[in-house]
């Protein structure tokens, strides 16, 4: 193995930055944010030190679930730009050596898509068999809906016809049919358009859901696995390192199939939901001993498979994995409110304001974050500790327009407030308080530290390519762990707890010659004889260390 191979597999070692163009900058100032106001904070994402965008949804839309109902998967939405727009996006991003993805959501359509429009007018229509449909009355699936607070089934009649259609999500979107050839071919060509237009890849939406083939003639597509690789092989085909990132919230082992086993023929990536769910419930405890058991959980997976680590993400903060007690336990901590959590399930909150805005426990968060094996996922305005909105009273109290400035509307417009496609966050975390603007200019900032993290984080291929090692240690609140690859091998130790803490740690192969150097303060740590370091930690505290062997040529 060569460090020229991580070129190769460029999503182990990479950095993603997710967001939606509709609030990140509006260049024109009609409220809503567009292509080119991105493009003009391009620049910020590179002194981030990010490597790849992740686009939400930026096709045209019937606006009923934030862009995620598609009238036109092959169009750009309006109200942000053109296909020139983006394509200039792309260019530039390329230049700065930054990739771009985008969600891919093709599970389901907007009930005013055309396709769909077609598949009610007749049970004889062409496009019928385009989507799942029933003629016989469905049973109660209360159980199943999504969205609990808005559906009480994933069936709805649809009077023209008098059959029920199926939809996973909302009634407004209904599910395609992937049994059939013709769906899973228009699928292909979708695909195949924005990769010839730039796109380095996708971020996969609901990937279970679409591979569910319940209701349809699964006969059709017996393995919908076997699909799922051609996607793949298809995208690998069109470009070169295009990646798959999905979205599967699935027990470990369910998982793994979803990445093609050990061949790893399917999802490049996935988000690691399990232990992002563990990190809450260990916080709320000051106990390391959640997130340590589902690290080590972790199934193991193709050499070119990775998964995405991730705080939150553009959703709810889902809690669905942990039991009721242990659910409990966390909106205790973090969302006592029954304003602040949603489902029964989640919670519509941002990490700053969870943790009382204490700066150690923030840093700390973000610190163990970037260094678990793995590729971290920022979703924007984490980098600045932005806030929710709480009375925007749904997921989109984390989608409030990013702050910029301490001006008007947060630098996001300068439109009317009422233009804007959300309220921008007001109180303690508003952009008089909380910008990038302001943070760029001090050294001891939130932003700057995120710079240092990416910046290290590039540095410490281990953390993407790596052997990952839960070291023991007598405290509860910490997790110590070691990532090693080829000559390099890093040490991290987290204080999820408010006590201090000295950590032994007995590290194998090491003796008096080697040494522990920091690598987000000044320092060094010894080791003695027999491979022993004692690691002194404030509460809250942390700490980088690479492993330094006697010669070794790599740069502190």
């Amino acid at each position: 193995m060569r460090v020229s191979d991580t070129a190769d597999l460029w999503w182990k070692n990479a950095v993603l930055y997710c967001l939606d163009v509709e609030t990140f900058m509006d260049w024109d100032d009609d409220g809503t944010g567009d292509f080119t106001g991105l493009v003009q904070r391009l620049d910020h994402l590179v002194d981030l030190g990010v490597t790849c965008l992740w686009l939400m949804p930026f096709y045209p839309t019937a606006e009923r679930d934030d862009g995620y109902d598609i009238t036109d998967f092959y169009g750009v939405d309006p109200r942000l730009g053109t296909h020139g727009d983006l394509v200039e996006l792309i260019r530039t991003a390329h230049d700065r050596g930054l990739r771009v993805i985008a969600d891919l959501v093709v599970n389901h359509t907007s009930d005013q898509h055309p396709w769909f429009q077609e598949s009610r007018r007749s049970k004889d229509d062409p496009k019928r068999d385009w989507y799942v449909w029933r003629a016989d009355t469905p049973p109660d699936t209360s159980d199943q809906v999504v969205f609990p607070d808005q559906e009480d089934s994933i069936w709805e009649l649809d009077e023209r016809t008098g059959e029920y259609y199926l939809h996973q999500f909302y009634s407004t979107q209904p599910d395609l049919n992937v049994t059939n050839p013709l769906v899973r071919d228009e699928i292909a060509k979708i695909v195949g358009f924005w990769t010839q237009l730039g796109l380095d890849g996708f971020r996969m939406d609901a990937v279970p859901f679409l591979l569910d083939t319940n209701g349809a003639e699964a006969d059709r597509l017996p393995d919908p696995h076997s699909w799922l690789r051609d996607v793949r092989a298809f995208l690998d085909r069109r470009t070169h390192g295009g990646i798959l990132l999905g979205e599967v919230n699935l027990p470990f082992e369910q998982q793994l199939e979803f990445f093609g086993g050990a061949d790893g023929d399917e999802l490049t990536m996935q988000f690691d939901f399990i232990s992002m769910q563990a990190t809450y419930l260990s916080l709320a405890r000051c106990d390391a001993g959640p997130l340590t058991r589902a690290l080590q959980g972790r199934p193991a997976t193709s050499s070119d498979s990775q998964w995405a680590t991730f705080v939150r993400n553009h959703d709810e903060l889902t809690l669905d994995k942990l039991t009721e007690d242990e659910r409990q336990e966390v909106f205790a901590a973090f969302g006592p409110d029954p304003a602040m959590q949603i489902y029964d399930r989640g919670l519509i909150r941002r990490l700053p304001p969870m943790l009382g805005g204490d700066p150690r426990r923030v840093r700390m968060v973000y610190s163990l974050m970037f260094s678990l094996p793995g590729t971290p996922t920022i979703f924007y305005g984490e980098e600045i500790g932005m806030g929710e909105q709480l009375d925007v009273g749904s997921r989109l109290a984390v989608r409030t327009p990013m702050q910029w400035t301490s001006g008007t509307n947060g630098g996001f417009s300068r439109a009317a407030a009422k233009k804007l496609p959300g309220p921008v966050v007001t109180g303690g975390y508003g952009p008089e308080f909380v910008n990038v603007a302001d943070q760029r200019k001090d050294p001891d900032s939130l932003l700057s530290f995120f710079r240092l993290l990416v910046s290290r984080r590039k540095e410490c291929p281990e953390l993407g390519w790596g052997d990952f090692q839960v070291l023991d240690q007598p405290h509860a609140a910490v997790l110590a762990h070691l990532c090693s690859w080829e000559d390099g091998a890093l040490v991290a130790v987290h204080n999820l707890g408010p006590e201090p803490a000295v950590v032994p740690l007995a590290l194998d192969g090491c003796g008096a010659d080697h040494l522990l150097a920091d690598l987000l303060v000044e320092g060094t740590t010894a080791v003695d004889e027999r491979g022993r370091a004692e690691v002194a930690l404030e509460g809250y505290g942390y700490r980088w260390l690479r492993v330094v062997a006697p010669g070794t040529r790599r740069l502190l």
